[in-house]
């Protein structure tokens, strides 16, 4: 008994291995297994030091991976699916958002069509491409089982959560970190970055997003061949506005200040624990996401608005001179 207009179980699977089938064969040529070598040692020789994924960016070489896949390493091999296999040197890495710009010395590559992982939605088809376990060109599928997840990175110095990472349940193992999660398109919308659960294949696995801030950072990668952030000197958190805040500015979360850094520029300027920052510069401030996009290079050494809230909706603007981060 079927219900009119609802497609059979056989049609349904059908539709589906078709989506997985056509993204498998349009990103698979764009997905390289890495082998990632040590420095030169005492005897002049180098070792395997690590293995992961890459995706192709561009047709003269240019490729993005998971930082932590190359760090510690000076270069190594891209084996791609038509069997090349080209050296590669590391561009720029950005351990605060686990992503890294390689160079390939090839031409002729078959770039991925990029995505906005802004478009996803929960229990939207994505397909998982990579070199798990050392097996090349693997192919796994599943859904988005959940948008908004934070991840916390560090540079060995400073911390920070990379917002907005995309939770799927397509099959994930060691050695897929750097590989695509593209849309049922073939649109590349997140660079799978860890396995989360208690064993190989099990659990959830994460994705840095591929959104305007994520590629912001990549054309710094590639320019200058790192990152330089603005610093204001604070922690804090997402949390809803009060009542009363909430109606006065006609939305609904900020960033709560958590604690100020002594010294530090928003010190200097007046900023305080449980202030809620809503706007930077006049640009709306919802999450921890919108603060730290806000924090790019052109607003280091210049004066900003930083907009405060109030329980009872009042705003305060304080002027704060950002520093560069320093980088360890």
């Amino acid at each position: 008994m079927t219900v009119t207009g609802v497609p059979t179980e056989g049609q349904a699977l059908d539709a589906y291995s078709q989506v997985v089938t056509a993204v498998a064969e349009a990103l698979l040529p764009s997905v390289a297994s890495l082998r990632v070598m040590s420095p030169v040692d005492g005897t002049g020789g180098r070792r395997p030091r690590g293995s992961g994924s890459a995706v192709v960016l561009s047709p003269d070489g240019l490729l993005v991976t998971s930082a932590h896949v190359v760090e510690g390493g000076h270069g190594g091999r891209a084996t791609f699916a038509d069997g090349r296999e080209l050296d590669f040197d590391l561009v720029g890495t950005d351990r605060l958002t686990d992503m890294a710009a390689l160079r390939v010395q090839g031409g002729d590559l078959t770039a991925a069509e990029l995505g906005d992982a802004d478009d996803l939605r929960v229990g939207q088809l994505v397909v998982a491409v990579g070199n798990p376990l050392g097996f090349g060109g693997s192919v796994s599928a599943g859904v988005v089982s959940a948008l908004g997840r934070s991840l916390s990175t560090t540079d060995g110095t400073h911390a920070r959560v990379v917002d907005n990472v995309i939770q799927t349940d397509a099959a994930l193992h060691p050695g897929n970190s750097g590989g695509a999660l593209a849309d049922s398109r073939g649109r590349v919308v997140g660079i799978n970055t860890a396995v989360v659960g208690p064993g190989i294949g099990q659990g959830l696995g994460l994705a840095v997003p591929l959104d305007r801030t994520t590629q912001a950072v990549l054309a710094a990668l590639v320019r200058d061949g790192r990152v330089r952030r603005a610093y204001l000197g604070l922690a804090g958190g997402g949390r809803p506005l009060p009542p009363r805040a909430a109606e006065a500015l006609g939305r609904t979360s900020g960033v709560e200040v958590t604690s100020v850094i002594a010294g530090g520029p928003a010190a200097a300027a007046g900023l305080t624990p449980e202030a809620i920052i809503v706007a930077v510069d006049g640009e709306a401030v919802h999450g921890m996401g919108d603060l730290q996009r806000l924090m790019s290079a052109e607003r280091i050494g210049r004066p900003v608005a930083v907009t405060v809230v109030g329980n009872d909706g009042t705003t305060v603007t304080h002027t704060v001179t950002p520093t560069e981060l320093p980088t360890p």
